[in-house]
């Protein structure tokens, strides 16, 4: 399969990994930004080609799909065009900046008749898979209660960056931009929701437009209650989790591992502690799970099938946010829209 990237920021060293591994499978054809020096920083650590020429890429026959990273912002006219010639696309989250936009992304696709996949990476983390096929056995029970807690850092000059933390370029703050991983992942393992409460806002500890503290009461469709906290302001950073109190055993899950104390006395454990990017560095994580995601994307082309996490897929984390956002806005319990 031939690629190319479109956008050479902050997020697309995972990436650029993961494409360097899958070297047999993908071929990397270009690696697009408009800035010089961006192109040339990719191109010395990564040894892949790079160009300035987007047309160049958008009438290539021969790149079956593109990896775009681009801020929410700058999507909707890319993916038309690339759709419009007939390119698969993997793309970065959140799918667009509000809802409806996204749902137009996901429409334009699916009138092109392309695929189109969204990096919603944590589902691939080997520890996350493994928890997920003992829920799906029965081993653990069914789900009656959720925590999700995501007590993330960012420094004030990460949000001084022009355009970061605003909804006209990235649709909000900690909730699209950081916790939807975590929300995407709780919501694969609890199923969907049926209505939230919640309180957010800005702390005093960032200057910024939108949100970097929420927290929320959750029903969930399937009978389980939940509970999230998501923020930005808790120096100096911890991982996020996901506890499931389940009819047979309690888990709870971390970015690389996992803890599991059945009901019977049994008690099991696997994985191990790992980066998540949750302090100062953004992009202090290993690379495995984006890894496992383009692979799974690049057999999903080859085999005609739909990737494990579709466009489609990817706006049920975007109902739910809206339904926070909607919670705390009007100081009311909310049901995401479709439920």
């Amino acid at each position: 399969m031939r690629c190319a990237i479109i956008g050479l920021g902050m997020a697309v060293t995972p990436h650029a990994k993961s494409l360097v591994d899958l070297r047999g499978r993908v071929e990397v054809v270009a690696a697009y930004s408009p800035t010089a020096a961006r192109r040339d920083a990719f191109a010395a650590r990564f040894g892949l080609p790079v160009t300035d020429d987007l047309d160049a890429i958008v009438d290539d026959p021969s790149i079956d799909y593109a990896v775009l990273l681009t801020p929410p912002n700058a999507r909707s006219v890319l993916v038309r065009r690339l759709a419009a010639a007939g390119k698969h696309i993997l793309m970065e989250k959140p799918v667009e900046r509000t809802t409806g936009a996204a749902e137009e992304i996901v429409a334009t696709a699916e009138r092109a008749g392309v695929t189109l996949g969204i990096v919603l990476q944590h589902r691939f983390r080997e520890v996350a898979e493994r928890l997920g096929e003992r829920l799906a056995s029965g081993a653990l029970g069914s789900v009656a209660a959720v925590h999700i807690v995501v007590p993330w850092w960012r420094e004030q000059s990460y949000y001084d960056e022009p355009g970061r933390g605003t909804r006209a370029r990235d649709g909000g703050g900690v909730l699209i931009s950081q916790a939807i991983h975590t929300l995407d992942l709780a919501l694969a393992f609890a199923g969907p929701v049926d209505e939230v409460v919640a309180v957010g806002g800005t702390t005093s500890l960032h200057r910024m437009e939108s949100e970097d503290f929420a927290a929320a009461a959750i029903r969930f469709t399937g009978g389980a209650y939940g509970s999230l906290m998501a923020t930005t302001a808790f120096f100096p950073g911890a991982p996020e989790r996901i506890e499931l109190a389940c009819g047979r055993a309690h888990a709870v899950l971390g970015p690389g591992g996992v803890s599991i104390r059945y009901h019977d006395g049994r008690e099991e454990d696997f994985g191990e502690p790992q980066g998540s990017g949750s302090g100062a560095d953004p992009m202090d994580f290993p690379h495995d799970a984006h890894r496992a995601l383009h692979a799974d994307f690049v057999d999903a082309l080859q085999n005609r099938r739909a990737p494990r996490v579709t466009g489609r897929e990817a706006l049920e984390v975007h109902r739910f946010i809206d339904a926070v956002v909607s919670a705390v806005r009007d100081r009311a319990a909310v049901r995401p829209a479709g439920t």
